[in-house]
């Protein structure tokens, strides 16, 4: 046996990120291989309940986030005339209730942050993987550059359109969801014109469309919306995301009270992304792969849990191969979809659903979950 044991992570996201900062801290060697060239500040909003908090903070950078991030005292929820349907507390709430903040954050900021609980030179950027090689003691990834990396164990952590799941479960794409998501950062500033009460963290609801709108900064100067929209067909082939114009957002939010349309109007630029599915997945892991967040079990982001499953992954994952040692990879794997899969199903079928809060209900299945309290299930199948 090797004295030094490898962990390659595919994907460099919030997800892979995660992972690599739970895995080097229970002291693994990792290696993230992310295919952009550079990580930027991109145009979307997050929310990070205590349920990450909670990892965050084991991970060292709790309060850091603490600092970046905004605090509503409240999720709102509202109709399109602007009636309450909802307030479910937050702020001081969840912190005695939950054990940790609940934030909201710009998802670059985010991200950066996590950059500094992993280990230098641990992330190689430009690595668009072609293939996995699984030879027996180890696994060969190549790279479109021409160079090639190994490892004992790969964490395909690296999307709805994952190439470790291509590898593990053949190639097929995402379906269209029948949805789309619309995206703008608005400055705070432009707002100030208005006699209306822009609230924290609010998600206006019709039958059958919402806009989810929150700051994104501790100083309230970034505000941001999201979407949720049924549209029958995808125009955009396949690019990830399309310009909107602001007549096609009215269009969209007709009807919606004057709070919506001024959002609408102070929009500078507007981005529309198609929301995409995939069947829950036969497995989770073969041989010495293993996949995790979106590439396992993508949802649409209507329950704001997205990332936070595939961080709540990560930090399982480590705590499952902590308990088993690397060499018995296959045993943690299996643990890790056992204590892993009930849940992020669940979230992943609420989410997709679209009924999250909406109505007064008590979220704490979510947010109070304690993954490092949590026993580990340890009856799982060969």
């Amino acid at each position: 046996m090797r004295a030094t044991q490898r962990i390659a992570i595919v994907g460099g996201g919030l997800g892979g990120a995660a992972a690599a900062a739970s895995l080097q801290q229970a002291g693994f060697e990792v290696n993230i291989y992310e295919q952009a060239a550079q990580f930027t500040r991109q145009g979307a909003g997050i929310h990070m309940g205590p349920n990450v908090l909670k990892i965050f903070r084991r991970q060292g950078i709790e309060k850091q986030l603490e600092a970046m991030g905004s605090h509503p005292d409240f999720w709102f929820s509202r109709d399109a005339d602007g009636e309450y349907l909802s307030r479910i507390p937050l702020g001081e709430f969840a912190r005695k209730e939950y054990g940790a903040a609940y934030l909201t954050v710009h998802r670059g900021d985010l991200h950066a942050l996590q950059m500094t609980a992993i280990a230098p030179n641990s992330v190689h950027m430009g690595k668009h993987l072609l293939s996995l090689d699984e030879s027996g003691d180890d696994v060969l990834l190549t790279f479109a550059d021409g160079s090639t990396a190994r490892a004992d164990i790969v964490i395909g952590a690296d999307g709805i359109n994952s190439r470790v799941r291509e590898h593990l479960l053949g190639a097929e794409a995402p379906t269209y969801s029948g949805w789309v998501g619309h995206r703008a950062l608005i400055p705070a500033e432009k707002l100030a014109q208005y006699d209306f009460n822009f609230e924290d963290c609010v998600k206006w609801w019709s039958s059958d469309r919402h806009l989810m709108v929150y700051y994104t900064t501790g100083k309230r100067d970034e505000y941001y919306f999201v979407s949720g929209v049924p549209q029958a067909q995808w125009e955009g082939g396949d690019a990830s995301f399309v310009d909107c114009s602001r007549e096609a957002m009215y269009e969209a939010f007709t009807g919606y009270h004057p709070t919506v349309q001024a959002l609408i109007a102070n929009a500078d630029s507007i981005t529309k992304w198609p929301l995409l599915n995939r069947q829950p997945l036969p497995v989770w892991s073969r041989g010495r792969m293993v996949l995790l967040g979106d590439a396992c079990h993508p949802m649409k982001p209507h329950m704001a849990q997205g990332a936070a499953m595939a961080i709540e992954d990560g930090a399982m994952l480590a705590r499952c191969l902590q308990e088993t040692g690397l060499s018995d990879y296959s045993t943690a794997f299996r643990l890790y979809e056992a204590n892993r899969k009930d849940r992020a199903s669940r979230v992943q079928a609420v989410s997709n659903a679209n009924t999250w809060l909406r109505t007064q209900e008590d979220p704490a299945w979510v947010y109070g979950y304690e993954l490092f309290d949590h026993p580990l299930k340890t009856e799982v199948p060969a």
